[in-house]
């Protein structure tokens, strides 16, 4: 880079008072001031946006090599079902004296939902038991509930 000492500073600056003039002089240090700040803001927001693209390929390198990965795992996992329902195919074909069962296979029956639902109540309380003993139908809270029932005195 510039070297640049104090010297060579006291020198441009002398030289700055001659040509341009003392009453000139501090609007242009402002103005000179000002735009090495912006060039240094501009040189760091290049080398922030270098930095994320840098690292927006490594992690894009990095899904890559995880996607690889999670397929190589799958496509194992697929040949290892395969191979184990093949066996099971051949096992479950002989029975246990050795003869052929395609004949006559005992086939599981598939599951079959019981009809059941068990969110729904099936036994509800009438509304006319429920106002007769009191049961709440609607909900209310505790200081409605307490304001309800104070005596009317106090209200």
């Amino acid at each position: 880079m510039i070297d640049i000492g104090f010297s060579k500073l006291a020198l441009i600056g002398v030289v700055a008072l001659i040509v341009i003039g003392p009453e000139k002089l501090p609007r242009v240090a402002r103005t000179v001031g000002t735009l090495l700040g912006k060039a240094q803001r501009y040189v760091s927001d290049v080398k922030a946006e270098v930095n994320r693209s840098m690292e927006l390929d490594e992690l894009r390198k990095m899904k890559e090599s995880v996607e690889g990965a999670a397929r190589e795992v799958e496509h194992s996992i697929h040949s290892q079902v395969q191979t184990f329902e093949q066996d099971w195919a051949e096992s479950t074909r002989f029975d246990a004296l050795g003869q052929d069962n395609t004949a006559h296979s005992n086939v599981v029956p598939s599951y079959r939902h019981p009809g059941k639902n068990w969110r729904l109540k099936r036994g509800a309380m009438p509304q006319w038991y429920k106002s007769r003993h009191g049961v709440r139908t609607k909900v209310q809270s505790g200081a409605a509930r307490v304001a309800r029932h104070r005596p009317r005195k106090f209200r």
